[in-house]
């Protein structure tokens, strides 16, 4: 079967599907659909099957409506995400509708409709059905999926969409003009199956299509089908006109070479987060791949980009419109980039309420942030702008479909975006605002990019870890690549790479990547924040927790080339990845943390660690420096820890067996590790006030602290971690 199609993948397993249960078919189902990107994007369409189940409470058979709930994703949904509605309940709900004198399309009647299907649950699901509901309750197919192909909605998206869908799909499906989702158009969609019963699916002008059919293997086939017809008339077309060559009228500008193009990206990102970043902060994701390329280098882009786009899944996420900068890359430097980024800013804004201004009604939400979430620029590609990464990616994947789209409809007509006012009634429709207010208030760190560096073990992992769960962006930094991927991994398998799909490169990356960077080197260290703003568009925090103990030889001493080390990677490497970071710091423009590590060490003098000792001592003085030399723009603060064993990578074994002999500490060779250094730690613990031994959990919520607002007027200062040694009491 596979075989027939060539522009979307057949994915039917029939004996895996016969394994499953009625709603685990329509999971399954749900799942081969939403993993090609070319049958519908990420979060967009739903499905649903009609299953005979058990009334809880009567014991009869009754019909119930499996519809994809609202806001889930069809490539990642589970059971638990999909409501269970009673269909006759539903059905029933049409005559409660007829007899609304205020009904109608956009009409307060239609809405409310749909606060009653939570009357309609069957078995106390708790998850929200989608406001596409009526649609797959009112037609006939026991099965149904609605989709956004690329290919469909192009045909979607043209002047002369009624006519195309006739020529290219004969009497097989039939065409409802745009209409907004909901119970109108669940409705006229019932009427054109009532009057055509050979009829299995249906065009919705300017979003997508609806298919149906008693079989759910039929249903599928048939969803296939029709996409792949679509997508081979498209593309029959596309050639005769000149295909790439010819695309988008052909190229105006030419794409950097890679290395130039991600300098410049690198180079612009940090500045253009802070520029979208003047209400709340924004994570980037880089898109600059052949078909990106291809579309912002064109001569049509200018007039496609201003047009916005069609589906109203795009245009939630990705505005009204993209901004679109002419820039020439070939004769044209960064520096005019930025110029031109700058007014196109600002025009964008006053379109954006210009727009709000024009279209919104007494009861409208007030106007939301007027910053682009998408920004073209020829020779470089797209950036796009989210919450999160998860979601800038999703943004990011919205427009590529925008692009295919525009791509098809030029192709076969000529493409047209939804009118303002009906873009509009869907970006602020009262629902719409209401599902927003009802989503959980953001995490702490929601919005923002930390850098830990030396997150390969011990503290830094640590304290990764304790950040990526109060919602932030982790750059996992160490000498050791491998154990900064890992602890990278570590997070997002814990945490998920997210639901979108888009992202160039490192740009196509989850809530944490791992990277190598050697602080005693400022290329090394640059090159570093290159990467992290070409991942993530910029950073707003760094916790420096690398460091190195170099204990002295039987004398008492260490060679000069160690001495020299020391310095190098606890005073000057601190020191090195700041001054990099403020360049960076002040082109973005917004408030940041640098967090240092010094020791308790720094102020009780004692023998055997004279390099260390007196390192940290100017870190801690270091701390000082860089907290006026950064201000006001970032605080600088630094945690002392005392001596912590337990997962450090400075307490090797050999390290630890030396500290246990120096102290007189009974053990034996061949005792496990663990157990020695537990000795080694309650020894430590016994030294201080609170008799704890110190675990790098302990330092991790100094740096969690530190990073936040609730010490947003402390700088300069060192938090001490040491369990209590009075020693190191300020003196």
């Amino acid at each position: 079967m596979s075989a027939d199609f060539k522009h979307v993948n057949f994915s039917w397993n029939g004996p895996e599907a016969a394994a499953l249960d009625p709603v685990g078919r329509l999971v399954y189902r749900s799942n081969i659909l939403g993993a090609d990107q070319r049958i519908t994007n990420t979060g967009g369409g739903n499905t649903s099957s009609k299953v005979t189940e058990r009334d809880p409470l009567t014991g009869e058979e009754t019909t119930v409506l499996w519809v994809k709930g609202s806001g889930g994703d069809l490539r990642t949904s589970k059971r638990d995400n999909f409501s269970s509605l009673y269909q006759d309940k539903l059905i029933a709900m049409q005559g409660l509708y007829a007899a609304r004198p205020d009904k109608g399309l956009k009409s307060q009647a239609e809405d409310e409709m749909v606060a009653m299907y939570f009357h309609t649950t069957f078995n106390l699901n708790p998850r929200a059905s989608s406001i596409d509901t009526p649609l797959h309750s009112f037609l006939p197919g026991a099965h149904v999926d609605h989709m956004h192909p690329n290919a469909i909605i192009a045909i979607a998206a043209s002047a002369n969409c009624q006519k195309l869908t006739q020529e290219i799909f004969g009497g097989e499906m039939d065409y409802v003009p745009w209409m907004r989702p909901g119970f109108e158009l669940g409705l006229a969609m019932q009427e054109i199956a009532k009057n055509n019963p050979k009829v299995k699916a249906i065009m919705m002008g300017q979003h997508g299509f609806i298919s149906w059919d008693d079989d759910d293997v039929v249903c599928y086939t048939r969803t296939l089908e029709f996409i792949e017809k679509a997508a081979a008339y498209i593309d029959e077309k596309y050639q005769a006109k000149g295909g790439d060559a010819k695309a988008f009228g052909g190229a105006k500008y030419q794409t950097l070479p890679e290395a130039q193009r991600q300098a410049t990206l690198a180079a612009i990102l940090p500045w253009l987060r802070g520029q979208v970043s003047q209400q709340k902060r924004f994570i980037g994701t880089v898109q600059d791949d052949d078909k990106i390329l291809r579309f912002v280098n064109s001569a049509d882009a200018p007039r496609l980009a201003e047009l916005g786009t069609s589906c109203p899944d795009h245009f939630l996420r990705t505005k009204i419109k993209p901004l679109y900068v002419d820039w020439n890359p070939q004769t044209e430097d960064a520096a005019a980039l930025k110029a031109k980024l700058s007014a196109g800013l600002e025009q964008y804004r006053k379109d954006y309420a210009s727009y709000y201004n024009a279209c919104k009604h007494s009861n409208s939400p007030a106007m939301r942030d007027p910053n682009p979430t998408v920004v073209l620029i020829p020779g470089l590609g797209m950036v796009a702008w989210g919450k999160d990464k998860s979601e800038s990616r999703v943004t990011a994947e919205f427009y590529n479909c925008a692009v295919e789209v525009m791509r098809g409809a030029e192709a076969i007509d000529k493409y047209i975006s939804l009118p303002q006012q009906e873009a509009f009634d869907i970006e602020y429709w009262l629902l719409e605002e209401a599902k927003l207010q009802r989503m959980p208030a953001e995490k702490e760190l929601a919005r923002q990019v930390v850098i830990v560096i030396g997150a390969g073990s011990g503290i830094g992992k640590e304290t990764a870890h304790r950040l990526v769960k109060e919602g932030a962006h982790i750059v996992c930094v160490d000498l050791n690549k491998e154990a900064a991927e890992a602890t990278a991994k570590e997070i997002t398998d814990k945490y998920g790479l997210g639901i979108g799909v888009a992202g160039t490169g490192i740009s196509g990356c989850g809530p944490a990547i791992g990277l190598a960077a050697n602080i005693t080197d400022r290329a090394s260290i640059r090159a570093m924040l290159d990467q992290v703003s070409l991942a993530y568009g910029g950073f707003d925090h760094i916790c420096v927790t690398a460091g190195i103990f170099v204990p002295s030889d039987t004398s008492g001493h260490i060679p000069d080339d160690k001495w020299a080390l020391t310095f190098a990677i606890n005073v000057s490497g601190s020191y090195y990845v700041a001054d990099e970071a403020a360049k960076t710091w002040k082109e973005q423009g917004l408030k940041g943390n640098l967090v240092l590590t010094t020791s308790a060490n720094a102020a009780v003098a004692k023998k055997g660690s004279l390099a260390y000792d007196t390192s940290k001592a100017a870190a801690n003085h270091l701390v000082r420096e860089l907290a006026i030399e950064l201000a006001p723009l970032v605080r600088v603060n630094g945690v002392a820890p005392a001596t912590v064993v337990q997962g450090s990578a400075m307490f090797p074994r050999d390290r630890v067996i030396g500290s246990l002999a120096k102290y007189n500490i009974a053990y034996t060779e061949d005792e496990a590790t663990e157990s020695l250094v537990s000795k080694l730690a309650q020894f430590y613990a016994d030294r201080t006030l609170t008799k704890a031994p110190i675990t790098p959990a302990d330092q991790a919520e100094a740096y969690f602290l530190l990073v936040t607002n609730r010490l947003s007027k402390t700088t300069g200062q060192v938090i001490t971690v040491d369990g209590g040694l009075h020693e190191a009491f300020l003196r």
